[in-house]
């Protein structure tokens, strides 16, 4: 059963990336958004089955990363479920729409790049708890951990004040087109990561 959770995680979390993937193309905020809160659950049982199958000399950086991956959720699931519902649903004032709005970039968009800030920090240590035997898991750890370099990003673009509701949607649709591009081989080679281990 352990190893399931790992497996499924990954294959819910490819689904969801790349749902969120064309949702972006075709500018369909809704499917974006419901399948982000997914990208998150699925995440949440991909760094459980990595702190789970952890060597004991790399359990620590397995717990790291589930707390982490804990945290990421929290704040994406608040972020996202307000859109599907107190944004969509409700009829806000003009300052309630800047703050909670994501399409504004305003609080809740800060929010989300926190988010996925502290979801880099969870994958960097998720790659520590793998020690390689085989190219699938060498890769696997790269982009894991090349993946915690957006933390940097992800922490310090909302105090840049980078990202603004009249910039340009093109380049934000292109920066997660590429993280989906990015991220998608992460969730195959956990599926096949996973796949490998004899319980």
């Amino acid at each position: 059963m352990n190893k399931k959770i790992g497996v499924y995680g990954a294959i819910v979390n490819l689904v969801a990336v790349f749902c969120f993937a064309l949702s972006m193309l075709f500018d369909f905020n809704y499917v974006s958004y419901y399948s982000s809160m997914f990208i998150a659950f699925s995440f949440v049982l991909m760094m459980c089955g990595y702190a789970y199958f952890a060597k004991k000399e790399v359990k620590l950086a397995g717990y790291v990363s589930v707390a982490f991956s804990a945290i990421y959720t929290t704040i994406i699931l608040l972020v996202y479920f307000a859109q599907l519902t107190t944004v969509r649903l409700s009829d806000l004032t003009q300052q309630a729409v800047v703050l909670l709005d994501f399409q504004q970039c305003g609080l809740l968009f800060n929010y989300d790049l926190l988010g996925y800030g502290v979801m880099s920090l969870a994958t960097f240590f998720a790659g520590l708890t793998i020690k390689p035997q085989t190219k699938i898991d060498k890769w696997l750890k790269y982009l894991l951990m090349v993946h915690g370099v957006f933390f940097i990003s992800c922490l310090n673009i909302p105090m840049l004040g980078i990202f603004k509701a009249d910039s340009p949607t093109w380049i934000g649709i292109a920066v997660l087109e590429f993280w989906c591009l990015y991220f998608c081989p992460i969730s195959i080679l956990s599926f096949l990561h996973f796949s490998n281990y004899k319980e």
